[in-house]
C-alpha cells in the first residue's frame, strides 16, 4: 500500500516541496521499517525546509529530524513488530530520510523503545529539543551545579522551554532569558522565577569577568550571548550550550575558564551515545508533567509543516511544534 510523504526537491538551488505517494521500496535500505506517528518540527527543520544552510546535499530527500511511531517489521532482535520506538539524531532528516513520512526505515541502532508511560505524541512533544534540555541539564549536574539561578538562553524556543520545566521540576531556580516580552507568562508558569531581556545579554562584553551571577546555563543562542554568559558564571559553575540560533562565533578570553574555572560543555544529541538517550528518556519520563508539556506543544498536520517551518526561523513560535503525520 502507498503512504504519504512530504517530499523536497531542488532546482537550480531552490529547494520546494510537495506532497507524494510512496511504497515501501521507495524507502532507503535499514533493518527496522517504522509505522511513524509523529515528527516534529525544530529550528534545523525549518532551515531544510526553507533551503537554508545546505543541511541537505542530496534531493530528493524526506525531512523530519525526529519521529515516534509503531514497528512495522524488523530485521533486528532487539526490535519485534508492535513495539514503540522514538528516533533523535543520527543525521536522519539531513542525510537520511526523516519522519515527514507515514513510514521510515532505519538503522536499527538509531531507535530507542518508548518508556511504557510516554505515548507517540508525548515523544515528539519531547522530541530532540527535549532530549537535548535534558542531556544539557544531566551534564550540568555531573559538573555540579552552583548556587543561585540556572540560566536558560533563547527561553521560548523548543530546547529552551523544556529545559525551564525540567530544571524547576528538578528543584532548580530558574532565570529565563528571551526577546519577546510577551512570553513572560508562559516562560513563569513552566518554572521560570525570574525573566531576562535579551538585550541584557546581547552587546559583547567589555572586560574577560563582570559579577558572578549564574549557578549553571543551558545556552541555546551562542554567539554574542555565550560570550556575554561567560564573563558572569560563577566559580566552579558550568555552561550546556547546545545552540548556534545567534551564530557559531565566540569572542572571548580564557580568563573565565582559568579564574573562574567555568566548563564549557557541548552538547549534541544528534551523536549521543546509546546508554545515555536510554538513560535521557527514562528520567523524562520520570520529571516532565504531561499537563504542562501540553501547554507548550502545537500540533500541525504535514499539509501544514512548512508553513509552520518558516515561521519558526523568523522566530514566531514558542515551544514545541509537533507534525501529526497522519492527520
Amino acid at each position: 500500500m502507498s503512504f504519504r510523504a512530504v517530499m523536497l526537491s531542488e532546482k537550480d538551488r531552490q529547494v520546494s516541496s510537495s506532497m507524494v505517494d510512496l511504497e515501501d521500496a521507495d524507502l532507503p535500505q535499514g533493518d527496522v521499517l517504522v509505522s511513524v506517528d509523529y515528527s516534529t518540527l525544530n529550528y534545523k527543520d525549518g532551515m531544510v525546509l526553507s533551503g537554508i544552510g545546505r543541511l541537505v546535499r542530496n534531493y530528493p530527500h524526506i525531512p523530519g529530524i525526529d519521529f515516534s511511531g509503531i514497528v512495522e517489521a524488523s530485521h533486528d532482535p532487539r526490535f519485534a513488530s508492535g513495539d514503540r520506538v522514538v528516533l533523535t539524531g543520527w543525521k536522519v532528516g539531513e542525510l537520511h530520510w526523516g519522519g515527514f513520512a507515514e513510514k521510515a526505515r532505519v538503522n536499527a541502532d538509531w531507535l530507542v523503545k518508548l518508556p511504557e508511560n510516554l505515548s507517540n505524541l508525548d515523544a515528539m512533544a519531547i522530541g530532540t529539543a527535549g532530549l537535548t534540555s535534558m542531556l544539557a541539564m544531566q551534564a550540568l549536574e555531573e559538573h555540579g551545579i552552583q548556587q543561585g539561578p540556572v540560566l536558560v538562553t533563547g527561553a521560548a524556543g523548543g530546547v529552551g522551554s523544556v529545559a525551564i520545566h525540567l530544571l524547576a521540576r528538578a528543584g532548580y531556580e530558574v532565570a529565563a532569558s528571551t526577546g519577546r516580552p510577551e512570553t513572560e507568562q508562559y516562560l513563569r508558569s513552566l518554572g521560570a522565577t525570574s525573566i531576562i531581556q535579551r538585550s541584557e545579554l546581547a552587546e559583547q562584553p567589555t572586560g574577560p569577568l563582570a559579577s558572578e551571577r549564574w549557578g549553571g546555563c543551558i545556552d541555546a543562542v551562542g554567539d554574542v550571548t555565550l560570550a556575554h554568559v561567560l564573563t558572569e558564571m560563577q566559580y566552579g559553575s558550568s555552561i550546556a550550550a547546545c545552540g548556534l540560533a545567534g551564530g557559531n562565533a565566540l569572542n572571548t578570553t580564557v580568563i573565565p575558564f582559568l579564574l573562574r574555572a567555568v566548563n564549557l560543555l557541548g552538547i549534541d544529541s544528534v551523536v549521543a551515545p546509546f546508554d545515555s538517550r536510554v538513560r535521557a528518556w527514562a528520567r523524562l519520563d520520570e520529571l516532565l508533567d504531561r499537563d504542562t508539556l501540553k501547554t507548550m506543544t502545537t500540533v500541525v498536520s504535514l499539509l501544514d509543516a512548512s508553513k509552520m517551518g518558516s515561521q519558526i526561523i523568523q522566530g514566531q513560535v514558542q515551544g514545541r511544534v509537533v507534525v501529526d503525520v497522519k492527520a
